[in-house]
C-alpha cells in the first residue's frame, strides 16, 4: 500500500493502528531488501518498510531520542536535533586547530549495522527503559524477517536494517555503550595528555597529545568493539601523526567526505584545512556526468533547473573556507560536460557555440561555486 492510499482513510487506519498495538496484535512485516551504489562497484543494502511500520518506527524513535538525547555526549553528532555531519567537522577543526593535539587514530566498524548484537542492545535499552511491551515492540523490528530481492526471506540474527526509522537512533545507543562512554570515562583517564573524539554513527577520529596514549587506545579498540560483536576494519584503521609541526597534505586524513590536513595560511601561520576528498571528488563529478546524459532531452528551463540544484546541494555541503579550488573543479566540469552533451542531441550538427553557451548560463542563472559555511561555531552542553 502507498502513502497515497493509506491516506484515502488516514483516521480510521491510524486509529486501527493504535488498536492493534495497545491489544499486542501488531505484527512487524517483511523488511524489502534493497540495494544502492557505491564506489568501486560496491552496493550497500538497504531496507524498504511498509507503511504501518515506518508510522510506528517514527513515533518509537521520538520516544527513544526524548530519552537519550540527555544522556548522549558532546562527542556525538549523528541523529540528533540540531545537529549535523557538517557541525563535526566544523568542531573538529576548531579542536584540531587550537587543542594539544598531535597524533590521530582512524577507525572503521566492519559492516556496523549488519552486526549489531540484538540481545546486547536490547540489554543496553532495558538500562533506561523499564517498559516491557516498549521493548518486545522494538525486538519484533530487529527480527523482522528481510525479504530478498530473488523472493528468499531472510531471519537475521544481528543487526539492524539501514533505511529503517528507528535503525539510527538504535545505532546511536549502541556505540554510546560500546564506544562513547567507554572513552569518556577510561580512555581519558588512562592518557597522560589531552584526548578528545568525534563521532558521526559508525564513522569516527579519536586526536590524542602523545603517541603512546593514541597507540594504547588503537590496540585495546579490537577487543573493547569484540565484547559487544563488533569487528575493525583493520585495513581502515591505523595511527597518524597530525600536528601543526607536520604540515603539508602528505600527512592528512579522511572525515564525512573531506580531507583534512595542515597548510600555513598567507602569514606564514600553520592552520587546518579541508577539501572535498578524492573519492567524494569523483563520485560527485561522475553522478553530475551520469545525470547530465540521461536528462539532456528535457527543455532547457527544465534542464538547467535540475543542473542548478545538484550544484547548490553539493556547495551547501562542501562549499566550506578553504575548498574553493575543487568547488570550481566541480563547476568547471558541469559546464563542460553540459556542453558536450547538449550539443550530442542534434546529431553532428552543433547547439551552441561556446559564446552562445556562456549567454545561455548567463540567462538560466546558473549556480556559481560559493562559501557557504556558517562562521560561528556552535557551542553545545
Amino acid at each position: 500500500m502507498t502513502a497515497a492510499e493509506y491516506a484515502e482513510n488516514l483516521h480510521g487506519n491510524i486509529e486501527a493502528l493504535a488498536d492493534r498495538l495497545k491489544t499486542k496484535r501488531y505484527r512487524a512485516k517483511l523488511v524489502r531488501r534493497a540495494f544502492i551504489p557505491k564506489e568501486k562497484g560496491k552496493e550497500r543494502p538497504l531496507g524498504i518498510l511498509v507503511i504501518e511500520d515506518k508510522l510506528v518506527q517514527t513515533a518509537c524513535a521520538k520516544l527513544l531520542t526524548a530519552i537519550y538525547e540527555q544522556d548522549f555526549l558532546g562527542c556525538s553528532y549523528s541523529y540528533r536535533p540540531e545537529r549535523s555531519a557538517l557541525d563535526a567537522v566544523r568542531d573538529l577543526t576548531f579542536d584540531l586547530q587550537y587543542g594539544c593535539y598531535g597524533y590521530l587514530v582512524e577507525a572503521d566498524i566492519r559492516g556496523f549495522f549488519d552486526n549489531m548484537d540484538h540481545e546486547w542492545l536490547l540489554r543496553m535499552l532495558s538500562l533506561r527503559i523499564d517498559d516491557r511491551a516498549f521493548l518486545n515492540l522494538i525486538r519484533k523490528w530487529l527480527k523482522a524477517g528481510i525479504l530478498e530481492m530473488d523472493g528468499r526471506v531472510v531471519h537475521p540474527e544481528t543487526g539492524t536494517p539501514q533505511g529503517g526509522v528507528i535503525s539510527p537512533v538504535l545505532a546511536n545507543v549502541y556505540l554510546h555503550y560500546a564506544l562513547d562512554l567507554w572513552f569518556e570515562k577510561v580512555v581519558k583517564a588512562h592518557c597522560r595528555g589531552e584526548a578528545l573524539m568525534c563521532r558521526f554513527a559508525d564513522d569516527w577520529v579519536s586526536a590524542f597529545r602523545f603517541r603512546d596514549d593514541a597507540e594504547r587506545f588503537y590496540r585495546e579498540l579490537p577487543r573493547r568493539l569484540e565484547k559487544f560483536k563488533l569487528e575493525v576494519a583493520l585495513e581502515k584503521t591505523q595511527v597518524l601523526r597530525f600536528s601543526r609541526f607536520h604540515v603539508g597534505k602528505e600527512r592528512r586524513f579522511s572525515f564525512l567526505g573531506f580531507e583534512f590536513y595542515w597548510e600555513e595560511d598567507r602569514k606564514g601561520v600553520p592552520r587546518v584545512k579541508r577539501r572535498t576528498a578524492r573519492k567524494k571528488l569523483q563520485s560527485a563529478c561522475r553522478r553530475i556526468k551520469e545525470w547530465i546524459k540521461a536528462n539532456r532531452h528535457k527543455p532547457g528551463d527544465e534542464f538547467f533547473r535540475g543542473l542548478n540544484e545538484r550544484l547548490r546541494g553539493h556547495y551547501n555541503y562542501y562549499g566550506v573556507r578553504g575548498n574553493s579550488l575543487l568547488l570550481k573543479r566541480v563547476y568547471d566540469w558541469a559546464i563542460g560536460c553540459a556542453f558536450k552533451w547538449l550539443n550530442r542531441r542534434g546529431g553532428k550538427r552543433k547547439s551552441f557555440t561556446w559564446e552562445q553557451f556562456h549567454e545561455v548560463l548567463a540567462r538560466v542563472k546558473i549556480a556559481v561555486p560559493r562559501i557557504t559555511e556558517v562562521s560561528r561555531r556552535r557551542v553545545y552542553a
